[in-house]
């Protein structure tokens, strides 16, 4: 019997010829992962273990990504929490403002996780990194903590559903409308504790960008882990990092709990709707919701093509009057490609803020928090009642191209009707 990318890198990780679906296994983590929410709870009961030292500093990461730069003195007090812990344990991956970024972005962009690897992280957007091959999932932050301890921790191994992508992907829909797509055909819960394996020629043609807003979202289906299996398009983005890698793929008799196959040659971008990922509808059909705000950027969308895309159809006008636009690239290097390229000129001349990396208003942090009744039109992963703020307000969820062009229409428009 085959097994599956998911199955092949948890078997490596714990020493092991045979792993099946349902089996509670001990395995030994690449990475563990901690933010400014989560890493304070890991680190005092770390503390509380009476253990001394981490058991590797150089596989610990910790980034203050959520409220930072500290908005109020509860923030601040979290962010001390973590500089104070990675100074006294000596963590190299501890990234304080000016060089941090929204650790999703920024973990792959500085080679920290990569093909095989076996990564956790105290948030559930950890998923991310499988669209470089890894398995990587959310946890708690006990877990985390227990990983600080010795570089372990439990998991239950997930059955594996395969999602086949045929076809050719049409003007302005990329990943983002692939992942919302694929979240509004099964639901919210559609892949429910499943690793879920995304395939076929369109993904394969997909640039890693688009890749990691597919994996990104993996959680808004229920899924531990969203996986990509690793090809040239990983190797060339990896090929600058000195650490060495393993590349894993599906076995041909490998089991899944069930496949779905798509052609998306004709598939259009789309929107997600208040008050789920799964709401899905054609932006097309939406042009008669008005907007209050429109955020580009997090973990999801936050990336330089994300930017460049935006920019793109914003050069040389104006955002609707009355309409707050928020730009926040993801992480410190795309912040400066963005200034060196002339795109913070383009969003700030058309009357946007272009804002320091943040997670921020995503999950409803600061830097653009809803008030009641308010609308907004965002690249993020999440539209929960209250996601963005009052649980009065409406998110909406698209990708970058719709964004920009609802931006500047003040109502949810495609990106082909300007």
């Amino acid at each position: 019997m085959g097994y599956t990318i998911a199955e092949k890198i948890l078997m490596a990780h714990i020493g092991k010829s045979d792993i099946k679906p349902g089996e509670f296994i001990e395995a030994n983590v690449d990475i563990a992962l901690g933010n400014d929410i989560t890493a304070p709870l890991a680190i005092e009961q770390f503390k509380k273990s009476g253990t001394k030292r981490v058991f590797d500093r150089d596989k610990i990461v910790l980034v203050p990504d959520h409220f930072t730069p500290a908005k109020d003195l509860r923030s601040a007090n979290q962010c001390k929490i973590l500089s104070d812990f990675a100074a006294q344990q000596q963590i190299k991956n501890y990234f304080e403002v000016g060089c941090m970024g929204i650790e999703h972005a920024l973990l792959p962009e500085l080679g920290l996780v990569g093909p095989g690897d076996l990564v956790i992280g105290a948030d559930s957007h950890t998923c991310t990194y499988g669209a470089l091959g890894a398995y990587s999932t959310g946890v708690g932050s006990t877990d985390l903590a227990r990983a600080f301890i010795d570089g372990k921790c439990w998991f239950k191994v997930p059955g594996s559903m395969k999602f086949v992508f045929n076809g050719k992907l049409k003007k302005w829909v990329g990943g983002k409308d692939l992942i919302l797509y694929t979240i509004g055909q099964i639901g919210v819960d559609g892949a429910l504790y499943k690793a879920m394996e995304f395939c076929g020629p369109v993904i394969r043609k997909l640039s890693m960008d688009d890749r990691f807003s597919m994996s990104n979202m993996a959680i808004e289906a229920g899924a531990r882990a969203g996986l990509i299996e690793p090809d040239e398009i990983t190797k060339k983005y990896i090929s600058k990092f000195k650490r060495k890698f393993e590349f894993y793929r599906s076995d041909s008799d490998a089991q899944y709990d069930k496949v779905y196959e798509w052609d998306v040659t004709d598939l259009e971008p789309l929107v997600a709707c208040p008050h789920l990922p799964s709401n899905t509808k054609l932006a097309s059909e939406l042009a008669d919701v008005k907007l209050d705000q429109v955020v580009i950027g997090s973990c999801t969308n936050g990336r330089i093509s994300d930017l460049r895309i935006s920019a793109k159809l914003l050069k040389g006008k104006k955002i609707k009057s009355g309409l707050k636009l928020i730009v926040i690239p993801a992480t410190q290097k795309i912040y400066l490609e963005a200034v060196r390229e002339g795109l913070a000129e383009i969003f700030i001349k058309a009357g946007g803020v272009f804002s320091t990396p943040t997670c921020g208003p995503c999950l409803g942090g600061h830097m653009g928090i809803l008030t009641e009744g308010e609308v907004a039109l965002a690249t993020t992963n999440r539209n929960f009642i209250g996601r963005m703020g009052s649980p009065k307000s409406f998110v909406y969820l698209s990708n970058p191209a719709v964004a920009a062009a609802s931006a500047i229409t003040g109502r949810i428009t495609h990106p082909g009707a300007l």
